[in-house]
């Protein structure tokens, strides 16, 4: 399966040393408190993100509790899901995360593998699905985590994106620019962060197709709620 030596809990970095908007000191989304300044982008409650000509931003809501637990941004064949979760103060938890979808998939039948990509270690997977003649089909998908200080980033790629890197690199760019507002409240390792609908910052525009998403069944269930259960996202 490709899967090789890891170093289990690592430290998470700290991110808000010397850090200023215009030069970040590493990739991937950043805390709120390295980056003040928001204005600019859509927001998202517990997310902050720009929009670019093109993109769709669909919400996922969670009918049972009531949240908004994921965003999907769409471009062309490609489309992205992110999360956020609350996640320990002093250890990361992707190694962890990983393992377990990787475990999810093989007793599904589908693969996974390691690969290094912008920000660590991915899974690049193949999910298996029942197609409507009764076979098995597989569909190729990228699994990105990123550990932050108290939260866990975890990007969703599927359509071109997931096998194609130069496919995959206009979604790494707008992951580069997210922030997360992790809030002062307790919560519980791994648990979403919800989302709100989208608040429109002076000077911006919400992406054209921006809606609420509350079919649970077309995307990528949270592998923290039963297990790392995967659907594929259509």
């Amino acid at each position: 399966m490709g899967i090789f030596g890891r170093k289990k809990n690592q430290p998470v970095p700290d991110e808000t040393a010397e850090v200023t908007p215009e030069q970040p000191a590493t990739p991937g989304p950043k805390d709120h408190s390295a980056v003040p300044d928001l204005d600019g982008r859509v927001d998202l409650g517990s997310l902050r993100l720009r929009g670019i000509p093109g993109m769709q931003l669909r919400l996922e809501a969670d009918q049972e509790r009531k949240k908004l637990i994921a965003a999907h941004l769409v471009l062309g064949d490609s489309q992205m899901q992110v999360q956020v979760f609350a996640a320990p103060k002093t250890m990361g938890i992707w190694d962890e995360i990983r393992d377990e979808i990787a475990q999810g998939l093989a007793t599904a039948g589908g693969t996974a593998d390691e690969a290094e990509g912008p920000y660590g270690v991915e899974l690049h997977a193949r999910m298996p699905a029942r197609a409507a003649s009764g076979q098995t089909v597989f569909s190729p998908v990228r699994f990105v985590g990123i550990d932050g200080p108290r939260w866990f980033f975890r990007a969703v790629m599927s359509g071109h994106a997931a096998i194609d890197n130069a496919a995959a690199q206009q979604f790494y760019a707008l992951l580069d620019d997210m922030v997360v507002v992790r809030g002062e409240v307790p919560m519980a390792p791994r648990e979403v962060l919800a989302l709100e609908l989208p608040k429109q910052p002076p000077g911006t525009e919400v992406p054209e197709g921006t809606e609420a998403d509350s079919t649970r069944g077309q995307s990528i269930d949270n592998p923290f709620e039963r297990g790392p259960e995967i659907t594929e996202i259509r």
